[in-house]
């Protein structure tokens, strides 16, 4: 089982590269749970199925220009990150910044939550 701090790492070095999808399909558990206010859906969103196709519809809509990612601070089974993000959406820029909180057990994510 990967400490914490193994996780967020890896979590902090793929978003840093733009691997979105893989970081669900590494780091996520199988019923993982997300909570997003930006999601245009009912949270939260259950099982890391949706997760992937939820990012796939999204990475396919933008373009992304900039990303930057915080170091992670940890606390017992959590741990967050700043995520900044801007991206091209219908020929309009626009940017995401947010706090992102994440739960692990087990050696996995097991849910996140997105607060900006």
């Amino acid at each position: 089982m990967q400490p914490i701090t193994s996780i967020s790492n890896k979590l902090i070095e793929l978003l840093r590269n733009q691997d979105f999808i893989g970081a669900y399909q590494d780091l996520f558990s199988g019923d993982a749970e997300s909570f997003d206010p930006l999601n245009p859906h009912p949270s939260p969103l259950k099982g890391l199925a949706k997760l992937v196709e939820r990012e796939k519809q999204f990475l396919s809509k933008v373009s992304i220009l900039n990303i930057d990612v915080s170091e992670a601070i940890h606390a017992g089974n959590y741990f967050t990150i700043r995520l900044f993000m801007q991206f091209r959406l219908n020929e309009k820029e626009m940017f995401i910044d947010e706090l992102c909180i994440y739960k692990v057990a087990d050696g996995k994510i097991i849910k996140q939550q997105f607060l900006c």
